[in-house]
């Protein structure tokens, strides 16, 4: 499997576009934090490596890294797209606090099953899916009690 680096390299060349040494520090930046970034956080990320990096810029780089496949937007009804790494990651859902937001990637391979064979007994042939989880987590659920 190529590296992520090669991939978006490639990515770019075939799209007949260039590849800056400010895309590759972007992508540099959201391969380093895990999790769920929107353009903002990886502005404000980016900006630390690089204070010349514009925010149109890694708006527009984020958005070619979701174009190849190396990045994968996730809403969590919080009114802002949210970016997670997509190539060579398993799949996962998520568990979402509604209200501190805390994101919990979840792996079940009894979900998984569950899912595909109600696809199956519906007449459906999956293509993909993701499932996420609203709630309020164990600490604000304490929080709340107090």
């Amino acid at each position: 499997m190529p590296t992520a680096h090669t991939f978006f390299s490639d990515y770019l060349a075939a799209q007949k576009l260039k590849i800056t040494p400010q895309r590759m520090i972007i992508l540099q930046v959201f391969l380093e934090n895990e999790g769920h970034m929107s353009s903002e956080e990886l502005y404000d990320e980016v900006r630390r490596v690089d204070e010349s990096i514009g925010q149109a810029t890694v708006y527009r780089t984020l958005k070619l890294l979701a174009d190849s496949g190396l990045a994968k937007q996730v809403d969590f009804k919080e009114g802002v797209a949210r970016y997670e790494q997509n190539l060579g990651v398993a799949h996962h859902d998520h568990l979402i606090c509604e209200r501190c937001k805390k994101t919990i990637e979840i792996v079940d391979e009894r979900i998984e099953r569950l899912q595909e064979e109600l696809a199956v007994r519906s007449g459906f042939v999956l293509t993909g899916h993701r499932m996420d989880l609203f709630g309020l987590c164990a600490e604000c659920r304490r929080r709340e009690d107090v």
